[in-house]
């Protein structure tokens, strides 16, 4: 190699380690000056996404949207993933039923628990009584209902009023009524 040929390369080198060096550092310099706008899209997005989540979720868990205008996002996040844990997995079989009847089947169910528990501390039906009477109960929680209109009674209420005697049961202690009858014994009252 020639002296001449060597300077050139060597120069034509330096030009280029130089160049390369000047473009890394306009590169570092455009991501600094881009980074808080990078970042500002960013939680942009975030807070249209949660926006959006707020929207969905509150009907499906029965909240009033004006009534939460201003939930922070922890609020909104925690409440997607109660409703998202109340969601049978894909695995598991989900009710044809809509939500408010299985709702009050759920309710129905624990209000059956509570009088079971209700009627072994209390002595006021005899065994045999409080035992037909929680058979009829689960037995009528299990049929399918043709009753659409709760306050018509369904053909198995009717042959419940039937089977049960008008006169008290064995075992049952007379107890006075808490409330005065009412004046019309057309309507019912609970007590």
């Amino acid at each position: 190699m020639s002296p001449r040929s060597a300077a050139p390369q060597a120069a034509q080198s330096y030009s280029s380690r130089v160049g390369v060096h000047r473009k890394t550092g306009e590169a570092a310099e455009l991501r600094k000056t881009l980074k808080p706008l990078m970042e500002k899209r960013r939680r942009a997005r975030i807070n249209e996404s949660l926006n959006q989540l707020k929207t969905l979720i509150l009907p499906l868990i029965g909240k009033d949207s004006s009534r939460y205008s201003k939930l922070e996002k922890a609020d909104i996040l925690e409440m997607t993933v109660q409703f998202l844990r109340e969601i049978p997995a894909p695995g598991e079989s989900v009710s044809s039923q809509p939500r408010h009847l299985r709702s009050y089947q759920e309710g129905y169910r624990a209000c059956l628990s509570h009088l079971t528990s209700l009627l072994a501390k209390s002595h006021l039906l005899g065994r045999d009584s409080c035992s037909h009477l929680l058979e009829h109960l689960q037995r009528t929680s299990t049929e399918p209902s043709s009753c659409q209109d709760c306050s018509s009674p369904t053909d198995s209420c009717s042959a419940w009023r039937r089977a049960v005697p008008a006169s008290p049961a064995r075992g049952l202690r007379e107890v006075s009524p808490p409330h005065p009858q009412a004046a019309n014994p057309g309507i019912w009252r609970p007590w």
